[in-house]
């Protein structure tokens, strides 16, 4: 019986997951982790890209937005990324990344980089909902929950990760009542991460991938672990607006505005605990309804 592993070495796994190896002149080769999906999660091609694309540009030029386009299922195998550098301008550069696996491209982004520049500002309030204290983390209610998930999600959904979840709305894994207003996560990773802004941003980019079609799926009682619902995220937007620290507690608010044509359309914006908008993000997604038959006869289907 091995031990379980301590957040420290679950952090540390990925941020190694971040860590790209040089393959060439502006290419470069990401493993991938398996997270019990029958395909690679889209956070995980998203963080890589945003990684591979920062590679190539000097520190003091952060990203500010990144718009991507998930065109294959990716392997649970290594991912390669080239970096075309699209644009070098006085104060703004602009890459596209393309991943591929099998000589075929699964994956595109552009991504804008900017110098610091100062001007005006304002964001939107966040909103006032529960601390994360005293919230259940997704791992410990899907823990919890035991036997009522399908088989397929009994090992994989029950490993510790390095980032914790901790919805505050507590619908039902498995049977959530419809309901409106979207969801409100407060996510981390679990121990602290490298002073590097880079890893932070590609971590959080990883992370705006997890929740935001929930926002749709709720409004219609859907939920991903039950396996009435197929899902796949189809394109991804993101702004990053300020600095911030992803081993400290970011709220991510998300709804959803209009889903329709098999496709919904989600949003979510990225609050520090005390308030400030760091980031806002865009993604549709496909929501085919497979199944309505009562949750604990459903078989599980999800692609990321």
């Amino acid at each position: 019986m091995t031990d379980a592993p301590t957040t420290a070495c679950l952090v540390d796994d990925l941020v190694a997951l971040m860590r790209l190896a040089p393959a060439g002149e502006d290419r470069f080769r990401g493993r991938s982790e398996d997270i019990g999906t029958p395909n690679v999660f889209g956070g995980q091609v998203l963080g890589q890209a945003l990684m591979a694309a920062s590679l190539t540009v000097e520190p003091q030029r952060p990203v500010h937005s990144m718009h991507a386009y998930f065109l294959l299922p990716g392997e649970h195998a290594p991912i390669d990324y080239s970096v075309d550098r699209v644009r070098d301008g006085r104060s703004f550069t602009t890459r596209h990344v393309l991943a591929r696996q099998n000589g075929r491209i699964i994956f595109e982004m552009a991504a804008s980089f900017q110098t610091r520049d100062p001007g005006v500002e304002h964001q939107e309030p966040m909103p006032a909902v529960a601390g994360p204290e005293g919230l259940p983390s997704e791992l410990e209610r899907r823990v919890e929950a035991g036997d009522r998930l399908p088989e397929p999600f009994r090992v994989k959904a029950t490993v510790p990760h390095g980032i914790e979840y901790r919805t505050v709305e507590q619908d039902d894994l498995l049977a959530p009542a419809p309901r409106e207003g979207g969801c409100a996560i407060w996510m981390r990773a679990v121990a602290p991460l490298p002073d590097d802004p880079v890893v932070h941003r590609a971590l959080l980019a990883y992370a705006s991938d997890h929740g935001l079609l929930r926002a749709a799926a709720v409004r219609h009682g859907l939920s991903f672990l039950a396996g009435h619902v197929r899902a796949a995220s189809l394109d991804h937007a993101m702004w990053f607006h300020r600095d911030f620290r992803f081993d400290d507690w970011l709220l991510y608010v998300v709804d959803s505005p209009s889903a329709s044509g098999a496709r919904g359309l989600c949003f979510g914006r990225v609050y520090t605990r005390d308030g400030r908008l760091v980031a806002s993000a865009a993604q549709e997604g496909m929501l085919r309804v497979t199944d309505l038959a009562p949750a604990g006869a459903r078989s599980s289907v999800i692609v990321t």
